[in-house]
């Protein structure tokens, strides 16, 4: 039974899902600084097996950003993603009766931008933003 859960996923889970995915893995201090750093999240779980995740970051009020859409592949085309980012975006519309023009931004990985495209996302440059900057 496929259920959601409003709750930071474990170490251990963070970096199944990102593996599953092809993102590889992180040491387990590095995972565990950023999940306590999470604003909110949700997690997706068939039966006790947890198979999608999705969190926000940010200050609250002026920026926020979506972090982390996992589902694993064998379950991806069946909506799991669809649900963790409406439930992801009721977050966002809650931080917005602070302040209703807080930006939330999000990564897309490649090939992936049209599914964020149905939640209102535009590319930066669509939106006469520039482009988006990464530093490594």
């Amino acid at each position: 039974m496929i259920r959601l859960d409003e709750d930071v996923i474990s170490v251990e889970d963070f970096n199944y899902l990102t593996d599953k995915v092809g993102w590889g893995t992180r040491d387990a201090n590095v995972v565990e600084e950023a999940l306590n750093n999470t604003l909110y999240s949700v997690s997706i779980y068939d039966d006790n097996k947890i198979i999608g995740y999705g969190r926000i970051i940010g200050d609250k009020t002026i920026f926020l950003y979506i972090q982390d859409i996992m589902v694993v592949p064998e379950y991806q085309g069946k909506k799991i993603g669809t649900k963790i980012m409406n439930t992801l975006l009721s977050k966002v519309d809650e931080y917005k009766k602070v302040n209703p023009n807080i930006r939330t931004y999000l990564g897309a990985s490649k090939g992936k931008e049209k599914f964020y495209e149905k939640f209102g996302f535009k590319t930066r440059s669509n939106a006469d933003l520039g482009e988006g900057m990464v530093l490594f």
